[in-house]
C-alpha cells in the first residue's frame, strides 16, 4: 500500500513540475474574445471612439470579429448604456458592422472544440493510462492482500487449540477439573505466552496458570523453539510452581540443560506425555495432545513446530 501511495504522489509532483516547469502552458496571440463580459465591453467601446477618430473600416472589422460570437451582445450592452459616447457614433458603428459582417454563429461544440477523432484518440489514452496504472497498483497490492488473506501464527495456533479434543477425566473416574485449557504454540509465534485464571465455583479467585516460551536454538526467524515453560501460581502458596518441556536434542544437551535448570524441573516432551504441578492447595495436570518437530538444518528433533498441551485444575485434596 505505502509502494502504490508513493507511485501516486511521485507521479503529482512530476506531473506538476512539467506542466509548470518543463512545459508550461503558453497563450500566444489570444483575442479579446477570452476576455470577460466588462472587459469585452470596454474593449468595444474602444473601438468605437478609434473608428469615430479615424474612420478606418478594416480596423474596426477586425476588433469587431476579434470579439466573435458576443459582439452583437456587448453592442446593445453599449447602447443600453452608453455613458459619455454619442449614441448616434455608437448607432453608426453597429450599421457598419451589421452590414459588412454577416451574424456571427456561436459555434457548435465540435466546431469550437477538438475533432471527433482528436476526441477519441484522448479517450483511448486515457483508458490506457487507467489500465496502466490500475494494473502496477494490483501487482503492488496483491502481496498484502494476499499476506493479509492468510492465518498468523498466533491465528493458526488457536485453531489448533479450539479444535483439539478435551480429555473427560469423569468418564476415568477422577473428579471435574476446576477448570481445564488447550493451548497451542505453532512455529513462527514468538511471542507465544499464555495464562488462565483459575477460580473456585463461588468465583473466588485461586490463582493463575501458564505456558510461555523458554528457550531457543539456531539464529534467524521464526524462533526456533526448544523448550515450554509451564506455571502454577497459587495465592495460598509462597512459590510459583515451574517445569521446562524440552525437546529431545535440548533434554541431552548439558548445555542446554545447564542454562535451564534454574527455571524448574526440566521433563523431556513427548506426545500423550503427562506432567504434574503442585502447589499448597492446586493441582496443574499436562498433558501434551499433539507435538510435531521442525525439520531444517538444526539437528533432528530440537524445536517445535507445533505442540499442544491441556491444562486441567484441581484443588489440592489432604491425601495429595
Amino acid at each position: 500500500i505505502f509502494a502504490a501511495v508513493a507511485a501516486i504522489i511521485l507521479g503529482f509532483i512530476l506531473g506538476l513540475i512539467w506542466g509548470w516547469g518543463i512545459q508550461p502552458v503558453k497563450w500566444v496571440d489570444a483575442t479579446p474574445e477570452l476576455l470577460n463580459a466588462d472587459y469585452q465591453v470596454e474593449y468595444l467601446r474602444m473601438a468605437i471612439d478609434s473608428f469615430t477618430a479615424n474612420s478606418d473600416t478594416a480596423l474596426a472589422m477586425q476588433r469587431w470579429q476579434n470579439l466573435g460570437p458576443t459582439a452583437e451582445q456587448r453592442l446593445e450592452e453599449i447602447k443600453t448604456s452608453p455613458g459619455q459616447q454619442n449614441p448616434t457614433e455608437i448607432e453608426t458603428f453597429g450599421k457598419l458592422m451589421s452590414a459588412a459582417n454577416p451574424p456571427i454563429q456561436p459555434e457548435t461544440e465540435e466546431s469550437a472544440g477538438m475533432s471527433p477523432s482528436m476526441k477519441y484518440i484522448l479517450i483511448g489514452l486515457l483508458i490506457l493510462v487507467f489500465v496502466v496504472i490500475a494494473f502496477f497498483a494490483i501487482r503492488l497490492l496483491r502481496p498484502s492482500i494476499s499476506k493479509g488473506s492468510e492465518a498468523t501464527p498466533a491465528q493458526q495456533a488457536a485453531q489448533h487449540a479450539q479444535s483439539a479434543q478435551k480429555t473427560d477425566y469423569s468418564e476415568m473416574g477422577l473428579a471435574t477439573p476446576i477448570t481445564q485449557s488447550m493451548t497451542s504454540y505453532v512455529s513462527g509465534d514468538d511471542l507465544y505466552d499464555e495464562s488462565f485464571s483459575i477460580e473456585s465455583p463461588a468465583g473466588e479467585f485461586m490463582g493463575e496458570y501458564g505456558v510461555g516460551i523458554s528457550d531457543t536454538i539456531g539464529v534467524g526467524d521464526p524462533k526456533k523453539v526448544t523448550a515450554l515453560e509451564i506455571w502454577l501460581f497459587d495465592k495460598n502458596d509462597i512459590k510459583t510452581a515451574t517445569k521446562v518441556l524440552m525437546s529431545e536434542h535440548a533434554y541431552n544437551d548439558p548445555s542446554i540443560r545447564q542454562r535451564l535448570e534454574a527455571k524448574g524441573e526440566l521433563v523431556v516432551i513427548g506426545k500423550q506425555k503427562q506432567v504434574m504441578l503442585e502447589t499448597e492447595t492446586l493441582q496443574l495436570l499436562v498433558t501434551v495432545a499433539d507435538l510435531e518437530y521442525g525439520s531444517g538444518p538444526l539437528p533432528p528433533s530440537s524445536y517445535f513446530e507445533r505442540a499442544t498441551l491441556e491444562l486441567a485444575i484441581w484443588p489440592k485434596t489432604d491425601n495429595g
